[in-house]
């Protein structure tokens, strides 16, 4: 139904036309008053007549975007099953905390004596990190998770400078999220891949032979992409520390450890924590993150500012690089992320540590329980038992004609979220699932039951309902190939 020729009411499934299509000349939603300007004195600024904006009243604006909002998919409507991804359940009790008074009406340029409870609630949190993780230092400054592999990258770079060791390479093996080439590649590091075993964990006969004295730090992350866990860390963390290269870890998989295990207790020399995924922020419309990172004792000296101190009874900021010499300076504005700071605060103090550590476990059972499911009519990629996210291939679609996208697409006309697709790169047409430990069983069962019968439609033959798919969805299937070659973002009124 196309709204422009409907009541605006009658429906779900209505094509929302653009605001710049609604509105008539003359129509407003503000009054304003006259300015009394005779000229305009902007000059060669003055670039052009009009925006463009429609005539539209307050009413019509509303209801525009409350209209288009009913199409949008998130974690406070549905099952969100995106792998590597850590979509959980963003308690209401968080938001209600980060609307108080005192945290909500503050600003950056107060006095510190007069935002001690706001310093207090920074340096809280920096003690949780240090106690999950085991380790001496967090830098709260990082924005997500790319800039805290920046940040503890660039430490590490800062102690190799300072031992006088010119090191160019960074070995990452080859399930690694993209953001980790990419930030070394920011560093200025030249990448070098390591090979995996038929488990999905680090080949340690590749990590051997590419180890040597041009190697700067060697990246991991633990829990891999793969869903599985990396039994040989400790012996990764000895060979990489005897060739005197650092071992960064990163953390977007920590929602699998947190409370059991200490990354510090791995040989971990610097790791991001991303708040948005373990400590349930959200992060579904593309932010805001937080990516705090923990250092070893050896590279704290180099952590960016600002960060917060208890010292004379009183909360103090440290954010004068005279303060840190071998600080890396500033990487962020200001007091960081506080308004995520806040939400990961009270999640852990809600929970508890015993809480938190049930935290892993459920999200651990939950993946095992859709891998135990679906590997019933399908194999999975690897036969290990899975951390928190389980991974599949396209094994069972080859042949049929039907790709890991239309399988895809055919899942969102069950009414699900399709899961993380095309990653990792190391299986072929991956579908990486990953649970958390905010779906109870109903939930999972309803997911694998759509997910096995369309397994079953794949075996019978029916190819109608993935080709066609999506059709019961808002927007039906793009033209992908045209919008990538053809991309039109600008409108233009044809008549």
């Amino acid at each position: 139904m196309i709204l422009k020729e409907s009541s605006y009411g009658a429906g779900l499934d209505m094509h929302e036309p653009l605001i710049f299509e609604q509105g008539n000349t003359g129509r407003i939603g503000v009054d304003l008053p006259d300015t009394k300007l005779d000229t305009i004195r902007l000059g060669k600024c003055k670039i052009r007549n009009t925006i463009g904006l429609p005539d539209l009243s307050e009413p019509q604006v509303i209801r525009h975007y409350t209209r288009i909002s009913r199409n949008n998919y998130s974690i406070d409507t549905g099952f969100y099953p995106l792998g590597s991804c850590s979509m959980k359940h963003n308690p209401r009790l968080n938001e209600k905390i980060a609307r108080l008074p005192g945290l909500k009406d503050i600003h950056p340029f107060q006095p510190i004596s007069s935002v001690q409870g706001a310093l207090e609630l920074i340096y809280n949190l920096q003690e949780w990190l240090k106690e999950l993780t085991g380790m001496p230092f967090v830098s709260i400054c990082p924005a997500a998770g790319a800039h805290g592999e920046l940040c503890g990258l660039l430490s590490i770079k800062a102690s190799l400078n300072n031992k006088g060791l010119e090191r160019s390479i960074v070995l990452i093996p080859e399930s690694a999220h993209g953001t980790n080439p990419a930030s070394a590649s920011f560093c200025g590091y030249t990448t070098d891949k390591i090979e995996e075993d038929s488990f999905g964990r680090i080949n340690l006969v590749s990590l051997e032979n590419k180890l040597d004295e041009n190697v700067a730090a060697v990246m991991v992350t633990n829990p891999n992409t793969c869903g599985v866990f990396e039994k040989d860390i400790l012996e990764i963390s000895k060979r990489v520390h005897e060739a005197g290269a650092y071992l960064y870890c990163d953390g977007a998989n920590f929602n699998a450890l947190v409370g059991k295990i200490k990354p510090a207790d791995l040989g971990i020399d610097a790791m991001h924590i991303n708040l948005h995924k373990t400590f349930s922020t959200p992060h579904g419309g593309g932010g805001p993150g937080a990516g705090p990172t923990v250092l070893s004792e050896e590279l704290a000296q180099y952590a960016p500012i600002p960060h917060v101190i208890f010292t004379k009874n009183k909360y103090d900021i440290i954010e004068n690089i005279n303060s840190s010499r071998n600080s890396l300076g500033r990487m962020r504005a200001f007091h960081c992320q506080m308004g995520t700071f806040i939400r990961a605060l009270t999640f852990c103090l809600s929970h508890g540590k015993d809480g938190l550590k049930k935290v892993s476990e459920i999200s651990v059972l939950n993946a095992n329980y859709v891998k135990s499911r679906i590997s019933k009519s399908i194999k999975p990629s690897y036969k290990l038992n899975c951390m928190h996210e389980c991974l599949f291939d396209d094994s069972f679609l080859r042949g049929s004609g039907i790709t890991t996208l239309d399988f895809a697409k055919a899942l969102i006309d069950e009414g699900f979220h399709p899961p993380t697709m095309y990653f990792p790169l190391v299986v072929k047409g991956a579908m990486l699932i990953e649970p958390t430990e905010s779906e109870n069983k109903e939930t999972l069962d309803l997911f694998c039951n759509s997910f096995i019968r369309l397994v079953d439609q794949i075996k019978s033959g029916n190819k109608d309902i993935f080709l066609n798919a999506p059709q019961y969805s808002p927007w039906k299937r793009l033209d992908e190939a045209k919008a990538a070659r053809n991309l039109n973002l600008r409108w233009n009124k044809t008549t």
